[in-house]
């Protein structure tokens, strides 16, 4: 069966930084799109990066030059290193995996996706 496992959210200050971690297992992610998701209290999940099997990334607007995600092929576990981090960034943070078929354009929406982690919480106080 094939699991995603996020990690590594936690209860960080604002300006301070997180590391999430997404472990997955039953096979290999290393060749295929993933992305990472949040969502707020009370809002639809939005998206936050996406990486395409080629290694190219794609970063919501509002993340630019804050985040970065990458992957450790050897590990099959995708990163997504967290700086400056402000309140609004509060949220469970999802990654994703397995486009689906007549998947959208730039595979940026929750609805590209079949397979989820659980999520991790990530909590950025004032």
């Amino acid at each position: 069966q094939v699991q995603l496992a996020e990690s590594g959210g936690g209860l960080v200050q604002a300006g301070g930084s997180l590391r999430l971690s997404c472990a997955a297992s039953g096979r290999t992610f290393n060749s295929y799109p993933m992305a990472w998701f949040r969502q707020a209290p009370g809002k639809e999940r939005e998206f936050v990066v996406r990486i395409s099997a080629s290694g190219d990334t794609y970063y919501a607007d509002f993340v630019k030059d804050r985040f970065t995600t990458t992957r450790d092929i050897t590990k099959n576990t995708m990163y997504l290193q967290m700086i400056s981090l402000k309140p609004e960034d509060t949220a469970v943070y999802y990654c994703a995996g397995d486009l689906k078929y007549g998947h959208s354009y730039y595979y940026t929406l929750p609805s590209d996706y079949i397979t989820w982690g659980q999520g991790t919480q990530v909590t950025v106080s004032s």
